[in-house]
């Protein structure tokens, strides 16, 4: 790993901080985090926790993971009529720094699907009520969770106004006002899992990951329920990746794509929605260099029998520079390719199950 970086992976049983090869860093051992971010415009790192009875909470370290402090975690108003129960937060699911030009500020997605915004590095939160009054929403419904959620948040990175959000399953959003108003941006997605009527919907669509190349902005990939989607028109219109261009699967949930190459995407399959295994036990990652016309299935490194391995939606990530990619598993196997993917090293084959990895 080189000089000066961290990976953060977020396990159900603590947060680990990896650098060189070995663990540097450990936090909350013993409890399930959710979710790990980096601000790169800080270095602060923050780490959200589901503990049951005892809730959701989120800390921030200001000493590069060394040592963590709770701050306030994202709530929902109280309901005008209080004999009536409203909704409460379940998870944080998604965690994102602003842009360059709004320092301080934070964005989140949770569980029930709600966007919150902080301006003060998490010190308070406030729901972003243009995009949950939404008539739509009424349509939208749990995927895997049993209410909708936002998972994936992408800050366009030359104007902090603009951001996209994905929501399972209400499809994809898009704001160019700092989140004053919000458009549908799922045109030409397809659902599979719903009368074939309906499989145009776009608040419907249940876009598992959804990211953004840095370089080219406009560019978005998501891996999504039944297949593989990109965009090269910040999401106006998406368009499929033939399935038969894909082997052995377009069904996953993760997607990484490199910072400067928009054509440059991974990711991790599984067999199908019924068996969330890898196909015939082999672990593999799919890559494309062309913008989706072709693909290559790299094992290399990768166990290839045997292998029962899931890799949920934050659990790969690649780092800024575009050279290394690191993906944990369900298992709590963790990976890293240090040539793009071509061959992957096992880190540390034993850790507790991985719900997200995270470069610094």
């Amino acid at each position: 790993m080189a000089a000066n970086s961290t990976l953060w992976v977020a396990t159900r049983k603590g947060l680990f901080g990896i650098e060189h090869g070995r663990i540097a860093y450990t936090a909350f051992v013993g409890d399930p985090v959710t979710i790990v971010t980096v601000d790169s415009r800080d270095g602060a790192v923050y780490a959200a926790l589901k503990l049951g009875h005892f809730g959701v909470k989120l800390h921030r370290s200001d000493d590069g993971g060394r040592t963590f402090a709770e701050i306030a975690v994202p709530a929902y108003p109280a309901q005008a009529d209080a004999a009536k129960a409203g909704p409460t937060l379940g998870m944080i699911w998604a965690l994102e720094p602003g842009g360059a030009a709004e320092p301080g500020v934070l964005w989140a997605g949770t569980i029930p699907g709600a966007l919150f915004r902080s301006a003060d590095r998490g010190s308070s939160w406030a729901r972003v009520e243009s995009l949950w009054d939404r008539p739509e929403r009424a349509k939208w419904f749990g995927g895997g969770a049993d209410e909708p959620g936002i998972h994936s948040i992408a800050v366009h990175p030359h104007d902090a106004r603009r951001v996209i959000v994905a929501v399972s399953c209400g499809g994809v959003w898009s704001t160019a006002d700092g989140g004053a108003s919000w458009q549908n941006r799922s045109a030409g997605m397809r659902a599979n899992y719903v009368p074939p009527a309906q499989a145009m919907d776009p608040d419907i669509q249940d876009p598992h990951r959804l990211v953004r190349c840095s370089a080219a902005p406009d560019v978005l990939w998501v891996q999504h329920h039944n297949g593989i989607f990109r965009t090269t028109d910040e999401g106006r219109t998406w368009t499929e990746i033939p399935a038969d261009r894909v082997s052995p699967s377009t069904f996953g949930f993760a997607v990484a794509v490199h910072p400067k190459d928009p054509n440059r995407a991974w990711f991790v399959p599984a067999a199908d929605d019924e068996k969330r295994i890898p196909v015939g036990g082999r672990v593999v990652c799919t890559r494309t260099v062309d913008g989706g016309r072709s693909f290559e299935t790299i094992d290399r490194g990768l166990p290839r029998e045997h292998a029962y391995h899931l890799v949920y939606r934050h659990a790969l990530d690649i780092d800024a520079t575009g050279a290394r990619l690191a993906f944990g598993s369900t298992t709590g196997g963790l990976w890293e390719s240090v040539d793009q993917g071509s061959s992957w090293t096992s880190l540390f084959p034993h850790l507790p199950p991985i719900y997200a990895v995270r470069y610094a």
